[in-house]
C-alpha cells in the first residue's frame, strides 16, 4: 500500500507540464504588455517625506527630545500640552488652515455652540465654513485672511500680524508670550521652501520655544508628510516673510485666545460667498456719497434713502445663528446649557427691540411710502421657512455632507416641520429632512419660542416664535457700523440725532457685547477679502 509520500504518477507529471507551458505563455504575454504599456501598471502614491535635517530637528529624535526637556524646564512649553491633547492631522491635503484652527480652538476650550456628532459640541474642520465654502478650500486651499475670518466667526479673540507689519524681534516676543501661557496660541502661515521641504504655503500651530537655541517647535498638521519638528526662529520668520501668490500679500501669523467674556453670537457676519463683497463695496463707496446728499434733512430721510439702495444680498452678509441638534429618541427637552444659550439669545433680541433705533426702523419698513430694495432679508421668514432652512443645513452637517449647504438646498428635501412641546415647557421646532437621497434625518432647531394654549402640532402656524426678522437685523446692522460712516452728514442737527440713535454707550451690556463682536468682524472685512 503506497504511503502518503508516494511518487507522482505519469498523468500528474503530464498535467503539471501542460500547466507550466501555459504559465510560461501567460508570463511572456504579461512581460510584453508590461514592456509596451508601463503607464497602465503604475500606481501613484507617496508615503511620507524625509524631513530635511538640518535645518529642522525632528521632535521625536534624541536632539528633539533634549530641546523639549530644556524648553520645558525654562517654562516656554506651557501651551504645548493643551495643543498636543487636541492635535490632529489635516483630513484633506488643502485643509492645513482648517486643521490648525480646529486644534487651537479645541485647546482653548471655546464652545462652538453647535453639535458636531451625537450630543457632542466640538470643533471639526467640517464646521469651519462660515467664510469660505469647504469645497473651495478642498480644491484651492485657504488664505491667511480667510483663516482670520474663521477664527473670528468661531468666537475667538484674534490678533493678526502680516510680515510687513512686524519684524523678527517682535515675532520672537509674541512667541515667548504665547509659549509661556496656556491661554494663547500662535498659528503661522509660512512657505516651506526655506526649510528645504517640498510644497508651498502652509499653516501650522507653534507648540513651544527653546530660548537657548532660539528654536521654535512647529506642530505640523500634515503629519502624513512631515512629523512635528524644531526649526530656527529666524528661519521661520524668513518663511513667514514671503508673499502668497494667490493674494499678492505677505503671509503672517496670528495670536488666538479666548475672549474674557464670550459673545452671545446671536448675530454674525458671513463672507462665505461672494455676495458679501457687494455689501462691503456699498458701505465703502456708496454710503459716504448717500449721507452727503442734500436731500438728507432728517434721520428718517437718511434711513429711507439707505433702505431703498441696500444691496439685494444684504441678508447673506449678516446672519442670525440657529442652533440645531440631531433628534434623539426619548429626548424632548433642553439640556441646562442649551436652555442657557436660548435664554441669552432671547435676551439679546429683547434688548434690540427695546432700542429707539429699532422703533424707527420698524416704522420706516412698515411705511408703504418707503419701498426699500427687495433683498434676501425678505426671503421666507415664516416659521415653516426658517425652520426648513435651518433643519436642512443642520442635516447636511450632521450627515457629513456640509458641501450640500452650498447647493441652494436643491439636495435637501424638507418633509415635515412641527413644534413639539417638551416635558419641561420649552418648545422645540423639529423637522425631518432627506439630504442627498439618504434616509430621513430628524433635526431639532432650538429657537426661543412661546406657544398659544392648545395649538402645538395641530396648528403650527399659530406658534409665536421669537426670532430675528428684517427689522431686528437692520437695526443691529446700523448699530454695528463704525461712527465714521456718518461723518459726511452735512446738517449738524441731523448728525447729532443720528449719533444718539446709533450710539452703543447706553445700550445694555449684553447687547453692547453683541454689537462689539459684529463691529470687530466688520473691521476684518479687508482680511476676509484676501
Amino acid at each position: 500500500m503506497p504511503s502518503s509520500s508516494s511518487t507522482t504518477s505519469r498523468s500528474d507529471i503530464k498535467r503539471f507540464s501542460i500547466s507550466s507551458q501555459k504559465e510560461s505563455q501567460i508570463e511572456q504575454k504579461f512581460k510584453e504588455r508590461l514592456k509596451g504599456n508601463t503607464s497602465e501598471m503604475a500606481v501613484a502614491g507617496l508615503y511620507r517625506r524625509i524631513l530635511p535635517s538640518p535645518p529642522a530637528i525632528e521632535f521625536a529624535s534624541s536632539d528633539g527630545k533634549r530641546l523639549f526637556s530644556e524648553a520645558l524646564q525654562s517654562g516656554t512649553m506651557e501651551g504645548f500640552f493643551r495643543l498636543i491633547s487636541y492635535f490632529q492631522t489635516q483630513s484633506e491635503p488643502a485643509y492645513c488652515g482648517l486643521a490648525s484652527l480646529s486644534v487651537v480652538l479645541n485647546a482653548l476650550a471655546i464652545d462652538p455652540g453647535r453639535k458636531w456628532k451625537g450630543p457632542w459640541r466640538w470643533f471639526d474642520e467640517s464646521m469651519l465654513d462660515c467664510c469660505e465654502p469647504l469645497e473651495k478650500v478642498k480644491a484651492e486651499g485657504i488664505t491667511f485672511g480667510k483663516v482670520v475670518c474663521l477664527a473670528h466667526c468661531a468666537g475667538a479673540k484674534v490678533e493678526t500680524y502680516r510680515a510687513n507689519e512686524s519684524n523678527l524681534d517682535d515675532f520672537r516676543k509674541h512667541v515667548i508670550r504665547c509659549t509661556t501661557s496656556e491661554d494663547c496660541h500662535i498659528i503661522a502661515s509660512y512657505h516651506r521652501r526655506p526649510f528645504q521641504q517640498t510644497g508651498t504655503g502652509h499653516f501650522s500651530p507653534l507648540g513651544g520655544y527653546h530660548a537657548g537655541k532660539d528654536m521654535v517647535l512647529i506642530l505640523d498638521v500634515a503629519r502624513f508628510k512631515y512629523p512635528p519638528h524644531w526649526v530656527p526662529l529666524s528661519l521661520l520668520w524668513k518663511a513667514i516673510n514671503t508673499v502668497d501668490d494667490a493674494t499678492g500679500l505677505p503671509r503672517g501669523f496670528m495670536l488666538i485666545s479666548r475672549h474674557p467674556k464670550a459673545p452671545s453670537l446671536l448675530y454674525t457676519l458671513s463672507c462665505r460667498d461672494d455676495n458679501w463683497v457687494r455689501v462691503a463695496n456699498y458701505l465703502r463707496e456708496d454710503v459716504p456719497k448717500l449721507v452727503r446728499s442734500e436731500t438728507v434733512n432728517s434721520v428718517k430721510a437718511l434711513f429711507s434713502l439707505l433702505f431703498r439702495t441696500l444691496p439685494a444680498s444684504v441678508g447673506d452678509f449678516i446672519k442670525w445663528v440657529v442652533e440645531v441638534r440631531r433628534q434623539e429618541e426619548g429626548v424632548s427637552s433642553l439640556s441646562p446649557e442649551e436652555r442657557e444659550r436660548l435664554n441669552l439669545k432671547e435676551e439679546v433680541l429683547c434688548q434690540v427691540r427695546g432700542t429707539r433705533l429699532f422703533k424707527l426702523v420698524k416704522e420706516l419698513l412698515s411705511d408703504p411710502c418707503c419701498s426699500y430694495t427687495k433683498s434676501s432679508l425678505d426671503d421666507d421668514s415664516s416659521l415653516q421657512g426658517v425652520v426648513a432652512t435651518a433643519c436642512c443645513q443642520g442635516a447636511a452637517l450632521l450627515t457629513g455632507n456640509p458641501h450640500s449647504m452650498d447647493q441652494k438646498m436643491s439636495s435637501c428635501k424638507e418633509t415635515c416641520v412641527k413644534c413639539v412641546l417638551s416635558n419641561t415647557g420649552e418648545t422645540i421646532v423639529s423637522g425631518r429632512v432627506v439630504v442627498l437621497g439618504r434616509n430621513e434625518q430628524g433635526v431639532d432647531a432650538l429657537l426661543p419660542v412661546s406657544s398659544k394654549p392648545g395649538w402645538c402640532e395641530s396648528d403650527p402656524g399659530s406658534c409665536v416664535v421669537k426670532y430675528p426678522a428684517s427689522n431686528d437685523i437692520l437695526t443691529v446692522f446700523l448699530l454695528a457700523l463704525p461712527p465714521s460712516t456718518w461723518s459726511g452728514v452735512r446738517d449738524q442737527k441731523v448728525l447729532d440725532e443720528l449719533l444718539s440713535l446709533v450710539s452703543t454707550n447706553c445700550l445694555p451690556e449684553l447687547l453692547q457685547l453683541e454689537i462689539l463682536h459684529l463691529g470687530k468682524q466688520m473691521l476684518y472685512l479687508g482680511e476676509c477679502e484676501d
